[in-house]
């Protein structure tokens, strides 16, 4: 991003930064804000990752912008129009649907040029959902996450594509690289698993909730039937402790309730990518995106995915993953059984390819800026 006169301040809002993929893009498109000379505000209710936000080189400010509440959402245009002028803002880039009524509300108030992006596939079963979802669709920009994403936003809104930018998650290869991982960090989380030394680990990372397919799995799993090989469901219940028991519940009727392990959140997801023989995305509806399946191909970690949304964008069948129909347990068993059994030659030509073909980091960073930069400049 070439500097603009006076040198850019460049606004992003979301509802609060406890933790998620919106959250880490925030973070990392802060951290290229800053190392492009430019200023980097962040507007969010706050949370944990407020620390990280101002380690990138951003500043945080405190505004109640989690709610879906009309009256509080008006209200927080007011504020982010102060902050628009205050601070000098020349751009704003809004991730989540209420705090982006509030700063569409407030750049229309102030000339700002507005710019978003379209991170999930947002339900609409619910009256007015369409009305509520469309303020993601009112960028000067929109940024998709996938190609999938781009056609659902032309199709539901009649985008022009021509204000829409394709621009995927990345990881950091610095970080999820398995040559980086130790020994140490391996074995301690097999210990807090409470995993043998010789089972076959299968993980499915993300939060508990029903969509993301931890029945299918343990469907899977039954079928399967190898006594050697654990299944690690990785990743919070956010209070859906219902939904936990009731999985406990289903492996106990399915008579795998000894090889099942809900482990919960997990500060080293690449030594938990380590652990895993296999990876599985299991989810019943199309994703974004799913930063988890390149994370796992990052980390050379065979990925058995769902075919639909965004991870048909990245594992290619056969070559650096395979992709399976959703919902379906015996499926998903024979690809998990291919997967089991390859050969350590076999694993390594798959991950190889699989690492190399992963969106990085840097490059959703530098697409961004550039985004930024047509925007400032005028030129779209």
């Amino acid at each position: 991003m070439d500097p603009h006169p006076e040198s850019p301040v460049v606004l992003q809002v979301l509802p609060s930064l406890v933790t998620g993929g919106v959250e880490r893009g925030t973070v990392e498109i802060t951290q290229a804000i800053a190392a492009a000379g430019a200023t980097a505000l962040v507007a969010s209710a706050g949370g944990p990752l407020v620390a990280q936000i101002q380690r990138a080189g951003g500043t945080h400010i405190a505004l109640p912008l989690k709610t879906k509440n009309p009256w509080r959402i008006w209200h927080n245009a007011d504020a982010l129009a102060a902050v628009i002028r205050d601070r000098k803002v020349s751009l704003v880039h809004a991730r989540s649907r209420g705090p982006a009524w509030s700063a569409w509300l407030a750049c229309r108030r102030t000339g700002v040029p507005f710019i978003t992006t379209y991170h999930g596939t947002y339900d609409e079963s619910l009256p007015f959902k369409r009305h509520y979802n469309a303020v993601m669709a009112r960028g000067r920009i929109v940024i998709a996450a996938s190609h999938y994403i781009a056609e659902l936003v032309q199709t539901r809104y009649g985008v022009d594509p021509a204000r829409i930018r394709v621009i995927p998650r990345g990881v950091d290869l610095a970080v999820f690289d398995p040559a980086s991982v130790t020994g140490q960090r391996i074995a301690k989380l097999a210990a807090q698993w409470r995993v043998p030394d010789d089972a076959r680990i299968i993980v499915l990372p993300g939060r508990l909730t029903a969509w993301k397919g931890h029945r299918v799995l343990l469907d899977a799993l039954a079928i399967l039937n190898r006594p050697d090989v654990m299944c690690v469901f990785l990743g919070s219940d956010q209070g859906r402790h219902r939904y936990s028991q009731s999985l406990t519940q289903h492996a106990r009727q399915l008579g795998i309730a000894e090889r099942l392990r809900l482990v919960g959140h997990t500060d080293d997801v690449p030594a938990a990518l380590c652990l895993a023989d296999v990876v599985v995305h299991a989810s019943t509806k199309p994703e974004a995106f799913g930063r988890v399946v390149i994370e796992a191909q990052a980390m050379a970690c065979p990925v058995v995915a769902a075919d639909l949304g965004g991870p048909v964008e990245t594992v290619r069948h056969g070559e650096t993953g395979w992709r399976v129909p959703p919902g379906d347990p015996a499926t998903l068993a024979a690809a998990l059984r291919v997967a089991l059994d390859l050969s350590p030659e076999e694993r390594t030509a798959l991950g190889q390819q699989a690492r190399a073909s992963v969106p990085t980091v840097q490059a959703m960073q530098e697409a961004t800026l550039d985004v930024y930069e047509s925007v400032l400049n005028g030129t779209v």
